[in-house]
């Protein structure tokens, strides 16, 4: 007789997976783990290991470009005369993370890779609720976000776009700034003074002023990006049953294989044009150092934040220190390229290096840093950990990131001074 706590099937005695723990944790805070590309799959979409991680790679190339161009356009739009908040990159902090915590607790988009369509007559059985009633196995959250890190398109869309859609690089040079009253702002009214008023004009100011625009920055950046995360989760609960639902032989067979060809095809594209621009001949080449650039720069940070955070992470439970060590690198790299931007350097002195390198440090800032670094993964993590481990975490990343921009930006601002730069460097030089 076998043991009365073994349960016996027709085959013998079934042994019952273990079920994650209550406090498991199921949001897109959870560390990745190098097995997870282990997880047992559906039939339906079987795939070597070293395919599975090409597409992946396809993916995060594919949306960190798209997430790039997401945020360097609502920065675009967002700075005009009047604006409220003259700190653009605070509203693609808030959509990015407002996209990260729609994905993460939406059930249906991706449901086909955990929900068989044509239960056999066992799993039935298998599946009966604790009233005697039978159903559909249930998939528990920590599960179902396993499976999802295992989904290229997923990620794709989690780490690739909405990471490189957020940047925590930008914030901590924006905060910065704001200290040291060099932040640039949109011109609101006509000046009667014959002196060329432009978005780079300061006043001086008292100390204390410097030190309250520094807090709202920080303020206004955490509290709309966590109040965006909660609020995609909120929207992904309320439009459930309106979700649709993607199928697993569709991502296999279809989005992949296309992604494989449009992740590369795409930054191989922004190489060439980087290199042999069109219009290079007319003395047009503006588009270029705002935008190609950092397209070129795109891929190598998102790749880079990938797989530190897989690496990384897990080391720490109560302290993601993948996502803090690309977010600290990611800064001081910021503030290393803003500082050559606007001094003289070289044999010849010329600020930013001429030109072409002023683009160049440029497509380094909004490309691999904005993408290297992230605030919608960050404020998961802060919202997912213990209250009192979140706080630490918050708190150390927000004065580690003031600390380095202080050291490297602070070190010339206060010494030798920030000269313009001579070429365009996207919004800051908006006259509208």
């Amino acid at each position: 007789m076998p043991p009365p706590n073994i349960p016996r099937s027709r085959n013998g005695p079934t042994i019952e997976r273990e079920q994650p723990s209550s406090d498991d944790s199921s949001g897109p805070y959870t560390p990745r783990h190098p097995d997870d590309y282990q997880y047992e799959r559906r039939p339906a979409r079987q795939t070597s290991g070293w395919l599975l991680q090409l597409y992946t790679v396809s993916h995060l190339m594919f949306f960190a470009i798209m997430g790039t161009l997401a945020r360097l356009g609502i920065q675009w739009l967002t700075f005009y005369p009047g604006a409220p908040i003259v700190t653009p990159v605070i509203w693609a902090n808030f959509a990015g993370s407002f996209s990260l915590g729609f994905l993460a607790e939406e059930k249906r988009l991706f449901s086909d890779t955990w929900a068989p369509s044509t239960p056999t007559r066992s799993e039935k059985r298998a599946s009966k609720r604790s009233d005697g009633s039978s159903g559909p196995a249930q998939v528990t959250a920590a599960e179902r976000m396993k499976i999802k890190k295992t989904i290229p398109l997923y990620n794709g869309l989690a780490t690739g776009f909405c990471g490189s859609f957020t940047s925590f690089s930008s914030f901590q040079r924006d905060v910065f700034l704001a200290l040291s009253n060099t932040l640039p702002t949109p011109v609101n009214h006509r000046y009667a003074s014959s002196t060329q008023v432009t978005n780079s004009s300061t006043v001086s100011r008292n100390g204390g002023y410097s030190f309250m625009a520094l807090l709202g920055i920080i303020i206004a950046t955490i509290a709309l990006s966590l109040g965006g995360m909660i609020i995609g989760t909120h929207v992904a609960l309320f439009i459930e049953r309106c979700t649709p639902r993607l199928s697993s032989r569709l991502l296999s067979r279809i989005l992949d294989p296309l992604m494989l060809v449009l992740g590369w095809g795409c930054w191989l594209g922004a190489i060439f044009l980087a290199i042999w621009p069109p219009d290079r001949f007319d003395g047009n080449e503006q588009w270029r150092g705002t935008v190609l650039f950092a397209l070129v720069f795109a891929p190598l940070g998102c790749l880079l934040r990938f797989y530190a955070s897989l690496k990384l992470n897990p080391l720490v439970p109560s302290f993601p220190l993948g996502t803090f060590a690309v977010n600290m690198l990611g800064t001081a790299v910021e503030g290393m390229c803003y500082d050559i931007q606007h001094v003289g350097v070289g044999i010849m002195g010329m600020v930013g290096g001429g030109r072409v390198g002023c683009q160049v440090l440029q497509g380094v800032q909004d490309g691999f840093c904005g993408c290297l670094t992230t605030v919608s993964t960050w404020v998961a993590e802060v919202n997912g950990l213990k209250r009192r481990n979140g706080y630490v975490y918050a708190f150390v990343s927000v004065v580690g990131g003031l600390c380095l921009m202080v050291v490297i930006m602070g070190s010339v601002r206060w010494t030798v001074g920030f000269s313009s730069p001579v070429c365009d460097t996207g919004y800051p030089n908006k006259y509208v």
